[in-house]
């Protein structure tokens, strides 16, 4: 009897531990299935984006990027759509034959196309422009709309007009459209190119392939470039922002929010090349046309070259290395008036050094007529001083 009930307890001792071993393996299971797939958050404290908050530049780039958004809230309302509009008559061919066998009713034929045939209007963006005045001048380039006659405006809030030509100036490639408007039109604030230095932060605005209202950013990479053949008198600003087809005549800003360039042109062949009319230069002559339909441009009568090193070394002329030599004084001008004569190196204009001739023609022509200037030449190795009253040419 003894020996039955060891080997029955032996049983049962070793079923309990078949029993607990399966009722592991089925919670083992349990839990395993029930977590598969599913997405364990870990509780604790991402530091990264403290690190960041704190690193010194932080707010520095925070501020910029404020600008840069308040910039372009602020700018945006006063940039303008320019687009060609072109017109397409739908004709019903079936009249035609009727009109040909009856060529007495052609006057007839010609009223009734003019007053009752379907027309259709297309528009294709061809530029920007910048509202400059409450009376709705817009200043843009003369080649946005140059040998177009129908010019649409569309404002940033979408209302439409269709604008005057006032006048052009192809020389600096300027021109002034106006539209008429009841409500009141938003107005920029116009800042100075003159104290511009490379490396400074601006902003382009404009309608790139028709995307109205599109912001760019970059830095002005030179300025007064000259002798790019964009147009007669050049002093371009040259940026690395954006300036694509559609942006010409569109503003550059700076970090003010100040206007200080008409965007005009980018290099087809380069990438990140654009250039600028600097403010200054592009309301004088807004004002002119405005004001007279043309512009008057500052003249002296002289016909000039590049100074050479050789012509320098020619003339024995030792540590100068700009100027432009005047190879003909015109009879009964400004010049001849003034005293100065063929063979002198222009150093000067109005106090300001002359680099090439680019450089001289554009200090001219954006000098007021009638106004005196001195003017400093090398003759005869010696450095003389001359008075000239500026005369004046329109265009």
């Amino acid at each position: 009897m003894r020996s039955n009930k060891k080997k029955i307890y032996g049983y049962s001792f070793s079923i309990k531990i078949i029993i607990c071993l399966v009722i592991l393996v089925l919670v083992y299971q349990n839990l395993y299935f029930s977590q598969k797939g599913t997405i364990v958050f870990k509780s604790g404290k991402n530091t990264s984006g403290q690190k960041i908050l704190n690193h010194p530049q932080y707010d520095s780039i925070s501020k910029l990027q404020t600008a840069f958004i308040r910039n372009a809230k602020l700018v945006r309302p006063s940039v303008v759509n320019l687009s060609k509009i072109q017109l397409k008559v739908i004709l019903d061919s079936s009249n035609n034959s009727f009109y040909e066998r009856n060529s007495l009713l052609t006057p007839l034929m010609e009223w009734f196309d003019d007053h009752f045939l379907r027309k259709e209007y297309t528009s294709e963006t061809i530029g920007s422009g910048v509202i400059i005045t409450e009376k709705g001048h817009i200043l843009t380039n003369h080649h946005v709309i140059a040998g177009h006659d129908k010019i649409l405006v569309r404002l940033s809030d979408q209302r439409s007009y269709f604008a005057d030509i006032i006048g052009t100036d192809p020389e600096t490639d300027i021109a002034i459209i106006k539209i008429n408007s009841f409500r009141r039109l938003p107005q920029p604030i116009f800042g100075s190119s003159n104290q511009i230095k490379v490396g400074q932060w601006v902003m382009a605005i404009g309608n790139p392939y028709g995307l109205q209202g599109s912001v760019t950013v970059g830095v002005v990479s030179a300025v007064r470039r000259s002798n790019l053949g964009l147009a007669t008198y050049e002093n371009f600003l040259q940026t690395d922002a954006a300036i694509n087809p559609g942006n010409s005549g569109g503003p550059l800003i700076n970090l003010n929010g100040e206007i200080i360039a008409i965007n005009t042109s980018f290099a087809v062949l380069g990438s990140g090349v654009g250039f600028a009319i600097p403010i200054e230069m592009a309301l004088r002559i807004s004002e002119e046309l405005i004001n007279n339909g043309n512009v008057e441009r500052g003249w002296l009568g002289i016909d000039i070259q590049e100074m050479t090193p050789e012509l320098f070394s020619a003339f024995m002329v030792s540590g100068y290395k700009k100027g432009v030599l005047v190879n003909n004084v015109k009879n009964n001008t400004p010049a001849k008036k003034a005293g100065i004569l063929r063979g002198d190196i222009v150093l000067k204009f109005n106090g300001k050094k002359v680099r090439n001739i680019k450089n001289f023609q554009s200090m001219v022509a954006e000098t007021q007529a009638g106004k005196k200037v001195r003017i400093i030449v090398i003759r005869n190795r010696l450095e003389k001083s001359f008075i000239v009253t500026v005369g004046g040419l329109k265009f």
